[in-house]
């Protein structure tokens, strides 16, 4: 007897279920996760084994992915390198957000503030180890990209000098010599103390005893400078009464 059109047909009691398509997940469908992965794992490496390691060998062994993934997505070591060394941020968020600030109210900028804008900026070098490579690595290497890394963070922290400059005119104080003098000795205390765990002029940074007399010096240097200008331009003008 022939069943009714409308009829539905009922399926076998062991008929088998089909199983919904499985989704691959693998790097090649996760390409940003992936690329993600690969650009952390420089910092990783430069940790772990300073700028000389940064093979493909090591990135491929501390990512745990394919060494052919770094030529699939950044064409080759050096892109992937330029990659980390683009995005990796030289200011901590705290000396960004303070110099925003400074920035949009020049008009606050003063000795206290620029202590603390260094200050903040020792803070951040000493704990950052990756940085602490890439610096050291701008030493001892020539390079077009690790140039134009070190040119992107002087012209940031020159658009905070040049709201200083105003403020030590007709003076003989040199504020951005003296700086330059702290932000170099930041660096090279860190890289001594970080490296080795050397001292230098038996000062140890990696105590709290002899860090705190590098943040007082850092302190009374900016603040002797500010009021060295300060009273130069009230003698000046005391003169011209």
């Amino acid at each position: 007897m022939a069943r009714k059109k409308n009829e539905v047909l009922e399926q076998p009691e062991n008929a088998p279920v089909k199983k919904p398509r499985k989704v691959v997940s693998g790097p090649i469908r996760d390409k940003e996760k992936t690329k993600r992965r690969l650009v952390a794992t420089v910092g990783k490496v430069l940790q772990k084994y300073t700028y000389s390691g940064l093979t493909i060998t090591n990135i491929a062994k501390e990512s745990g992915l394919n060494p052919k993934l770094i030529y699939l997505y950044f064409g080759s070591l050096d892109g992937l390198i330029e990659q980390y060394i683009l995005e990796k941020d030289f200011w901590s968020a705290k000396s960004k957000t303070q110099l925003t600030e400074l920035l949009e109210n020049p008009e606050k900028l003063g000795a206290a503030e620029t202590n603390e804008v260094f200050q903040v900026q020792f803070d951040s070098f000493l704990k950052d180890k990756s940085i602490q490579r890439i610096i050291h690595w701008e030493m001892g290497m020539k390079s077009k990209l690790l140039r134009k890394v070190a040119d992107d963070r002087e012209e940031v922290g020159d658009h905070l000098l040049k709201y200083l400059d105003p403020k030590f005119e007709d003076t003989d104080v040199d504020i951005r010599a003296t700086l330059a003098i702290i932000l170099g000795g930041i660096y090279y205390l860190t890289l001594h103390a970080k490296n080795n765990g050397s001292t230098v002029s038996g000062i140890d940074i990696n105590e709290d005893e002899g860090r705190e007399r590098i943040e007082k010096t850092i302190e009374r240097l900016i603040l002797r400078d500010f009021e060295d200008a300060e009273n130069q331009k009230k003698k000046r003008a005391a003169k011209k009464k």
